[in-house]
């Protein structure tokens, strides 16, 4: 269980003209991830995947050139299975023995960002081998998995107000979906605009189905509690980041001015950011993405914070093929695991980086049962789409 060699590489996956979306990040154009590989002396491999840039696309030269160059040479010959102790040696840095021998973290100062993505990362791709090596699933390893497929809900909804009924209604009909995710906030220029697209998406699927959504973070707190006055009657599951992150006064404000649920997280890193939401009451679900908030380790941790609180837990995953499988695991572990995202816009990251077949039938999706991730990496298409 020797760690014999660690390999990042930035992928970039182009997205078919017909299939591109507009939102507050632009069109995009490329889907793209930071994919981890790691491999043990006795030739196990487990795949990863860490994130830095908002939505799909991004910029991941410099996280990949932190991995491979800063932390992977440090991790050759540990051993693998020692995954929560390398969590914490990468998260405290070179006061790492300092923190175990004091019981407490002692985190160097670049402790969040770049640096908790490239742990993410290599945290998911250890417990793809600590699964593998086992014969176990990684959900086994983490407790046991509350059911064999899991519920979960359409992650999309562009289309103005027009076409925005129409277009939740083929993601209803492609998956069974009981369950829609739709976006709004500066990509509509106004709230009322957001508030049109709403109502006509409530509309158009009727009151059986939930009915989210997700704001990126870009109104400001009047223009959040303005939107949520006009949608007070469409009966949303949850508004997603309805202010940014980095308000999380704002957020709470918003949260104690409305009935809406609100759902945040995706922006955030490692169980202290968490922490810090749940305590000021700023959060009815948190939605860490394994490939940012720390990976698995802390996926699991954060999770149990939602339960101490009685909150829910809903991962973010808009992420590449190892982020998807390792939320689906974190998900049918945790307790307070409830739904997984799925997404309906162009995500090449997922389809063509998985050998099988990833869909969602009667609106739920199976937990994977082979060894490790369950995920079967196509490296023909890291090696096509390999940024050099």
């Amino acid at each position: 269980m020797r760690i014999k060699s660690v390999d990042a590489r930035w992928i970039r996956i182009p997205i078919e003209e017909s299939r591109q979306h507009v939102s507050d990040f632009g069109r995009l154009r490329t889907f793209d991830a930071a994919i981890v590989r790691i491999e043990t002396q006795a030739g196990v491999v487990g795949w990863g995947e860490g994130k830095n840039a908002a939505g799909s696309s991004g910029q991941y030269a410099a996280l990949v050139h932190l991995i491979n160059n800063e932390i992977g040479p440090n991790l050759v010959g540990r051993d693998a299975s020692q995954i929560t102790q390398i969590w914490e040696d990468l998260y405290n840095g070179t006061r790492s023995e300092s923190a175990a021998s004091r019981g407490h973290v002692f985190p160097e100062l670049s402790r969040r960002g770049l640096t908790v993505a490239a742990i993410s990362a290599i945290d998911i791709a250890l417990w793809d081998i600590r699964g593998k090596a086992l014969g176990q699933p990684v959900w086994a390893l983490l407790g046991g998995r509350s059911a064999e497929r899991l519920p979960a809900y359409a992650s999309g909804g562009w289309a103005d107000a027009k076409g925005i009924g129409e277009q939740l209604r083929s993601y209803i009909d492609a998956g069974g979906f009981g369950a829609v995710k739709m976006r709004v906030g500066s990509m509509d220029g106004a709230p009322h605009v957001s508030a049109e697209r709403v109502r006509a998406a409530r509309d158009a699927i009727g009151p059986g189905v939930d009915l989210m959504v997700d704001a990126h973070g870009t109104y400001t707190v009047a223009e959040a509690k303005r939107f949520a006055a006009m949608v007070a009657d469409c009966d949303l599951a949850w508004f997603e980041e309805p202010v940014t992150a980095d308000d999380r006064l704002g957020i709470a404000e918003f949260r104690a001015a409305t009935h809406i649920p609100v759902a945040l997280g995706e922006s955030e890193c490692t169980r202290f950011d968490f922490r810090d939401l749940v305590v000021a009451r700023a959060a009815d679900i948190l939605q860490p993405d394994p490939a940012f908030c720390g990976g698995i380790t802390e996926a699991m941790r954060i999770a149990a914070l939602a339960s101490s609180f009685n909150l829910r837990l809903a991962p973010h995953l808009w992420a590449g093929a190892p982020a998807f499988f390792a939320g689906l695991h974190v998900i049918a572990a945790a307790p307070a695991g409830f739904i997984v995202e799925y997404s309906l816009g162009a995500n090449p990251m997922i389809h063509d980086l998985s050998r099988e077949t990833v869909c969602v039938q009667d609106g739920t999706i199976a937990v994977p049962d082979a060894p490790g991730l369950g995920l079967e990496i196509d490296t023909d298409v890291i090696s096509r789409f390999a940024v050099d």
